[in-house]
């Protein structure tokens, strides 16, 4: 028998889904956890941890002795490198369990490396995305420690989430055939949900809008939340004071619900962590900060569609066109891959009339953006990490949802909380021009500034010392992860 002394440290293997927003947060979580003594692994996909290196520097990922990256193969095919993956084909190799023996294989490794150093302790427990639980959890239970699951989305979300196996017992998903997309079937109103009211079906996630009842997405996510209540604890990036209703149902439904967010507004609070890394797969374009010192505080309009929405040619014009006859400063964020099957190319005579008040870049450190001064207003596609980020910076928005939660994030954003208005799905520039000029100088911006400022305060006070997000980490850490078993 190994009669070596084996350290006590706690060791947290941390995998986030394979997606910017997921990682984001997740290395925040990460970061404080680390803070508070724990030996971190960070497990990112090939592809992901590669794109780190490209935007960060080759030596980014080196780590600390007790903060180390790892990586692992999602199971697809070389893609764009500068480019989001296609998220269908990620979902599909998570549900075929691609996943499964190559993690598996690293948590025996760090294990066997346990034995044989007393720098690393073994896996005590794995904090796991909640879209990645399908295998996570199988792993955990093969080497025998348990499991924290993270979504890194709204309680509202996740609840919508956890409803769709009662929408097909109900009989109201998959919908029966596609005029249902288009006869106001969507607008029905679901009466029934805990904590919730006024929800749609087309306030739900958009997993739901298929006739297919074997669709690879309104499967996918389903199962990501099926065994959700195995797991130790779930954790949820909001706070108490943002969505009481919500939690309160969710708290009689799942054992150990965790709100802790934002984590930003956590590391904040420490000092500046040794690991002093951005969160970005893209290389980040800082020359916009430049740019907004010239501006007049609250005079900004900060455009940007997060990491994997697109749209089509037409509607980046549309957009284009009403910021521009809006005669308001702006400052938009086009990815690469921004627009479906082509470049974004915007016309001559749209650069040319905006030149003098327009700033264009492909990716920026939104939350310095959002922070600044003269950011008065933010278009957005809703993607929660966006949301919180806006709410945080006291920043009402213009919301444009694409895919997946950002329909509910919207709903919430609009109708419950009041800081923010929707746009139309099919946009016209006329409508984003009266909308633009609304969230900046209308009869609703002012209400809208005022009620956002209301939620960051409450943010603020939920992540000082004796704060509810404070105190929930708090005891997610002593009664859960350092929890003698």
């Amino acid at each position: 028998m190994d009669t070596r002394e084996v350290p006590n440290k706690p060791h947290a293997v941390c995998i986030p889904a394979a997606a910017q927003s997921h990682i984001k947060a997740m290395l925040q979580f990460a970061k404080l956890l680390h803070h508070r003594g724990f030996h971190i692994t960070f497990v990112n996909t090939v592809f992901n941890h590669k794109r780190f290196l490209r935007s960060l520097g080759p030596n980014s990922l080196d780590g600390l002795p007790d903060f180390r990256f790892e990586a692992i193969p999602d199971g697809l095919p070389d893609s764009d490198e500068n480019a989001t993956q296609d998220v269908a084909l990620l979902a599909d190799s998570v549900r075929k369990q691609n996943f499964l023996a190559p993690f598996r294989a690293l948590l025996n490794k760090l294990n066997n490396d346990a034995l044989s150093t007393s720098n690393n302790p073994r896996v005590t427990y794995i904090i796991s995305d909640g879209f990645m639980s399908t295998f996570t959890i199988t792993a955990a239970e093969e080497i025998g420690v348990p499991i924290v699951l993270f979504y890194t989305i709204a309680a509202c979300s996740f609840m919508g989430f956890i409803q769709l196996r009662a929408l097909v017992e109900k009989g109201l998903a998959p919908l029966k055939d596609e005029s249902c997309l288009t006869n106001g079937y969507l607008d029905k109103v679901i009466d029934w949900i805990p904590g919730m009211k006024g929800i749609r079906l087309k306030d739900l996630p958009t997993f739901l809008r298929t006739t297919n009842p074997n669709d690879l997405f309104f499967n996918f996510v389903m199962e990501s939340t099926d065994r959700a209540h195995e797991a130790s604890a779930i954790i949820l990036h909001t706070f108490d004071a943002l969505e009481r209703d919500v939690l309160d149902a969710l708290a009689s439904m799942l054992p150990l619900v965790y709100t802790i967010g934002p984590l930003q507004l956590h590391l904040n609070q420490i000092p500046e962590h040794p690991l002093n890394i951005g969160y970005s797969l893209w290389k980040e374009e800082t020359q916009c900060l430049e740019w907004l010192n010239s501006k007049a505080p609250n005079s900004v309009v900060y455009v940007n569609f997060g990491s994997i929405t697109v749209m089509t040619p037409e509607h980046l014009a549309e957009f284009g066109w009403g910021l521009a006859n809006s005669k308001l400063p702006f400052f938009w964020v086009i990815r690469p891959d921004l627009v479906i099957g082509g470049s974004a190319i915007l016309p001559s005579e749209f650069v040319a009339e905006t030149k003098e008040r327009s700033l264009f870049a492909s990716w920026c450190p939104q939350e310095h953006v959002l922070n600044h001064p003269s950011v008065g207003g933010f278009l957005t596609h809703s993607g929660w990490s966006s949301t919180i980020e806006s709410l945080t910076a006291g920043v009402p928005m213009l919301c444009w949802p694409f895919f997946c939660d950002q329909q509910m994030d919207c709903r919430y954003t609009c109708n419950e909380w009041g800081i923010g208005m929707e746009i139309n799905n099919d946009v016209k520039r006329d409508e984003v021009e009266k909308l633009v000029r609304e969230l900046m100088e209308g009869k609703k911006a002012k209400k809208m500034k005022n009620k956002v400022m209301e939620l960051k305060k409450l943010a603020e006070e939920s992540t000082s010392p004796h704060g509810s997000s404070s105190k929930n980490f708090d005891n997610l850490v002593n009664r859960v992860l350092l929890r003698k078993s």
